[in-house]
């Protein structure tokens, strides 16, 4: 019987569910939220804006946005405990601390512990809106600063870079800081959403899902390709070393970092929204040499483009967090303050049909055995 059974590895192109939220067809290379075009959201459109049709499924009017906003903005708070838990854990990386508080959270709100749709669109408010300052909290408290207080005045990208920065951003820096959230907001059935609706699957509360989805960011081979692609950009240091470093990855077999995805046999389509952006944002900022040597990247990998290694999202945001001069181990915390809508609704399309996700695994271990008494074992 084990030689009829199929192992899908890993569950690739194994199909659990069905999802209303984001179509991702790799070989076509292309993205969509609820239908509409991420290169259409991309330029068109607002992390507020994509966050509530992500949850809500339909662009919102301008009294929805309005009234969404104003419920972002409310949230921009956090309990006191929550600030005593990251002064405790100031030493740790970002993601453990984040990963902590979100758990504290639901110890610490009470509405936090309530199931159901209604219940879960006002916690996700709430996170969307508390994640970021649990990480501009951290930053703070870990170099010695007082926190900074919210600007309710500041949209949600634009507030996130001024808590971090203690400045407010030019308009061209938010904007590419809402771009990037919107580009990481939602992408199908991930590791981490996939860990939320195993999470969800359980009844368990939103809070218990988030803190998931997390922990599975948190590992490098998910959430860590920004780091690794700034990594790289340091190691070659200037555009003319760029051929000479990918000729000797493929020499020896070795990855490069920012090429490739999972899904993707084209090149990602969020890859090219970042890319504009960054070259602009490196001229603003004095330093367009990051700029350089990712495209002299790019020009020494065209040859395998045709084998699938084509540039991925992650390559160009590694560098719009450098020149803001965001510590490395902010790189995936950045990516969940992006990721949190999509966490949300992937929890609550699991919760409106729920079923226990439990897939097998096929036994490969000793034949049965007798059990041998401890004095008697050899």
């Amino acid at each position: 019987m084990n030689d009829k059974v199929k192992i899908n590895r890993g569950l690739k192109g194994i199909y659990f569910e069905r999802s209303g939220v984001s179509d991702i067809d790799g070989a076509a290379g292309t993205l969509s939220y609820r239908g509409y075009s991420i290169d259409d959201l991309a330029t068109k459109s607002t992390f507020e804006e994509v966050a509530y049709l992500l949850i809500y499924g339909e662009l919102p009017s301008s009294q929805d946005l309005a009234t969404f906003d104003a419920a972002l903005k409310t949230a921009r708070t956090l309990p006191p405990q929550i600030t005593d838990i990251i002064t405790a854990c100031k030493g740790g990386h970002p993601m453990d601390v984040l990963r902590t508080c979100v758990s504290a959270l639901a110890a610490i709100e009470p509405d936090s512990q309530a199931l159901g749709e209604p219940a879960f669109i006002a916690n996700g408010i709430r996170l969307i809106s508390q994640v970021p300052m649990i990480i501009a909290a951290h930053e703070a408290l870990r170099n010695g600063r007082t926190p900074i207080a919210p600007d309710p005045a500041l949209s949600h990208a634009a507030n996130w870079l001024w808590m971090l920065k203690g400045e407010k951003p030019s308009p061209s820096a938010a904007r590419l800081a809402d771009v990037d959230f919107i580009l990481h907001a939602e992408h199908g059935s991930n590791a981490s959403s996939f860990a939320a609706r195993v999470t969800i699957a359980t009844e368990a509360n939103l809070h218990g899902a988030i803190v998931t989805a997390l922990s599975t960011l948190a590992g490098p081979a998910h959430g860590g390709a920004a780091e690794d692609v700034m990594k790289m950009v340091q190691e070659i240091g200037t555009p003319e070393n760029a051929a000479a470093y990918v000729a000797a990855k493929r020499k020896n077999r070795e990855a490069v970092t920012g090429f490739g995805h999972r899904v993707y046999r084209r090149e990602d389509p969020r890859a090219r929204h970042m890319r504009d952006g960054v070259r602009q944002l490196g001229e603003e900022m004095g330093a367009p040499e990051w700029y350089a040597i990712l495209q002299a990247v790019v020009d020494a990998m065209q040859p395998y483009a045709r084998h699938g290694l084509n540039v991925n999202v992650d390559f160009y945001s590694g560098v719009i967090y450098q020149l803001h001069g965001v510590p490395m181990d902010l790189y995936v915390p950045i990516f969940a303050i992006g990721r949190v809508p999509g966490w949300v609704i992937q929890c609550i399309e699991q919760q409106r049909r729920n079923i226990l996700i439990r897939p097998l695994t096929l036994y490969e271990g000793p034949e049965p055995r007798e059990y041998v008494a401890i004095d008697a074992r050899k």
